[in-house]
């Protein structure tokens, strides 16, 4: 996939092997794992973090490598199911919280227009997920702006 803001092609990666149930030597329960994964929401991870905390860390000390595979869900619709999900989309989050930095960061040093310019490309990415999101994981009358941003970031 080529990418946003630049001409440059994307950058080819390796997929994920095919599979269709979960290794022999990852025999955790399902409930056990969906109980670990709504107790690391509780403590504050997110859940890009819990998929990689149950890879590395199990559950009983056996690893979890794909949480989908082993459970028939993924994380995010585990969370939903048990209301431990954020009020915000992950990925959303993430680029609201380097846009209030990057405008901090602008608002200090005014000649820097490389950081205004990735200012920029961050806010219209946020626009753009805020228009996807809308209505589904968001309020209908949700708007972006730099006030907003900060607010969300800062609770």
């Amino acid at each position: 996939m080529a990418r946003m803001h630049t001409r440059r092609r994307g950058s080819s990666g390796s997929d994920k092997p095919a599979a269709d149930e979960p290794p022999e030597w990852s025999d955790v329960d399902a409930d056990q794992i969906e109980d670990r994964v709504v107790e690391l929401a509780e403590q504050g991870y997110e859940p890009s973090q819990i998929g990689m905390k149950l890879r590395d860390e199990g559950v009983t000390g056996t690893p979890i490598p794909d949480v989908k595979l082993a459970t028939g869900k993924k994380v995010t619709e585990i969370l939903e199911e048990n209301d431990a999900d954020s009020e915000f989309p992950e990925d959303l989050y993430n680029l609201m919280e380097r846009a209030v930095r990057l405008r901090e960061h602008v608002r200090s040093n005014p000649q820097d227009y490389q950081n205004k310019r990735a200012l920029q490309n961050t806010e219209s990415k946020v626009r753009r997920l805020v228009d996807y999101y809308r209505g589904d994981a968001l309020e209908p009358d949700f708007k972006y702006s730099y006030d907003v941003a900060k607010q969300i970031v800062d609770e």
